[in-house]
């Protein structure tokens, strides 16, 4: 027969719903402080017994030890001594009860725990001799289960309550004159203790990475100093660039840039485009780039926007280092679209660049793919004499305008004269002008003629550089031709090595 306890357990009811509900509802969200180890410790109790026992209730003690095992697992021995008083007998006897238990211990706050256990143990009660009247005696086989919490006094001292349950199953005997009679019986007994327990060998539970986190629940104990962490100790990166929040001094960086150890993004070629992003990561410094990093070209002559002093060059136009396209003849057709590029200078020309009779220089077929193509032939240098300007048109020497020995390159001084004809041009856009570039003779008539031309088209190149149109500018060569004075000393030396400019006339 399976008997349960009566009104005499109402006294626990209450403590029992408080302990499942402190398992329920416990927060975990502050970490232990402490790994335990050992777990020892006493309690006061009362023992309530099942109505075929035949005892009342009674006060009584409590002993155990314990072991705590990972993962919040922990296993203990108990025992308890009761002395009820039999009611049939009017005598008081000694119940003894042992039992091994497993518990699952949930941790809250930073030094409590609930748990929830189980287990099992046996009780004695009594010699079958000393039994009067039908109730237990000998020993029993016991069950437990029960609920209990874990308050921290200090880091190790629980005050330690708990409730539990305890399923017997045993012999009630009763002697009779005629003899003795048994019965199997089962019953349960219940029981409530509280007490104090000592946690021996207890140890603080370390932070390895000093995120606040305690080892026991950091997730990521190798944060790097100085990261934010969430709850499990894991750093949290907004940008995802692999350099987490608190540490990442630009916490905006766009996706697939490549940064540094504190965050930011590298630009290797200067251009504004982050490395990971930038397609074109060499781009030379000053070109304007597009937003994948790569150089712009906007008239297409493979010059960089950015370098390019003349961006809206014609296509098919010949352009030089800063992009700007010659005109070795100067008759207004670009090298490169001029299909007869060295047409007399001052000859009319049509729009491919070719003098009335003249016939354009076809484009040589290339030779087929199983025929070496012949040798180029050797031709004697070609020296080209231009005509003197004009006796009507006064051309004006740009005093300040120097350059390097031997040369094209514009000295820093030169800027402020070329500046001032900069100025005179944009504010008279009808105005065309040719410069004018001219040596010494102390070269060879042809090494003369190349680096006055060169010279010429370095001036036009800078005026075009501020602005004014290429269209309204004709940079020409003279050599040593047109000297201005024929004094061979080396002041009338430096007199002839010039730039003039000169005004053309609208038809020119």
């Amino acid at each position: 027969m399976l008997t349960y306890p009566t009104r005499r357990a109402a006294p626990l009811l209450p403590l029992l719903g408080l302990l499942v509900l402190a398992l329920i509802f416990s927060s975990t969200t502050q970490a232990q402080e402490r790994r335990y180890l050992f777990e020892v410790g006493g309690a006061g109790s009362y023992q309530g017994y099942g109505n075929d026992a035949d005892l009342g209730g009674s006060l009584g003690g409590l002993a155990r030890v314990g072991v705590w095992l990972p993962l919040n697992f922990s296993v203990e021995l108990e025992g308890t001594i009761t002395s009820p008083h039999a009611e049939l007998a009017n005598t008081d006897i000694s119940v003894k009860t042992g039992w091994g238990a497993v518990l699952y211990n949930v941790l809250f706050g930073a030094r409590n725990s609930a748990y929830a256990k189980v287990g099992l143990g046996g009780t004695d009660y009594g010699s079958e001799e000393d039994c009067v009247g039908p109730r237990i005696c000998g020993s029993t086989t016991t069950w437990l289960a029960g609920v209990g919490v874990r308050v921290g006094l200090s880091p190790v001292i629980m005050l330690r309550s708990e409730a539990v349950l305890l399923p017997n199953r045993g012999t009630q005997v009763e002697i009779t004159e005629t003899g003795t009679d048994t019965n199997k019986v089962s019953f349960s007994n219940y029981g409530l203790n509280v007490g104090l327990s000592f946690m021996l060998g207890s140890k603080p539970i370390p932070d390895s990475d000093g995120d606040g986190v305690l080892n026991n629940r950091d997730r990521c104990t190798d944060t790097p100093s100085g990261a934010q962490v969430d709850e499990f100790g894991c750093p949290a990166d907004n940008d995802g660039d692999g350099v987490a929040n608190g540490i990442d001094r630009c916490p905006n960086t766009a996706v697939g840039a490549i940064v540094d150890a504190s965050g930011c993004t590298r630009d290797s070629d200067g251009d504004n485009i982050a490395d990971g992003i930038d397609k074109c990561p060499d781009s030379p410094a000053g070109v304007l780039v597009d937003a994948t990093g790569c150089p712009r070209d906007s008239d297409g002559d493979s010059i960089a926007d950015g370098l390019d002093r003349c961006s809206a060059t014609p296509r098919g136009a010949t352009v030089d280092a800063l992009g700007c396209p010659g005109d070795e003849d100067a008759d207004g057709v670009l090298d490169g679209l001029d299909r007869c590029p060295r047409t007399t200078i001052g000859a009319a020309v049509n729009s491919r660049g070719c003098a009335s009779g003249q016939q354009p220089r076809a484009q040589a077929a290339p030779p087929p793919s199983d025929t070496p193509p012949p040798p180029p032939a050797r031709a004697a240098p070609l020296v080209v004499v231009p005509t003197p300007a004009p006796a009507e048109a006064a051309p004006m020497v740009l005093q300040g305008v120097s350059f390097e020995s031997g040369s094209a390159r514009l000295q820093p001084g030169s800027y402020v004269e070329l500046d001032s004809v900069a100025q005179v041009l944009l504010s008279n856009k009808s105005l065309r002008v040719e410069i004018g570039g001219h040596t010494d003779n102390a070269g060879t008539p042809a090494d003369n003629q190349h680096l006055s031309t060169l010279r010429a088209e370095a001036v036009r190149n800078y005026l075009v550089a501020k602005g004014v149109p290429f269209q309204q500018m004709v940079a020409r060569g003279y050599g040593s031709t047109v000297p201005r004075t024929p004094d061979t000393t080396p002041q009338g030396r430096a007199a002839n090595r010039r730039v003039e400019i000169r005004p053309l006339p609208p038809e020119e």
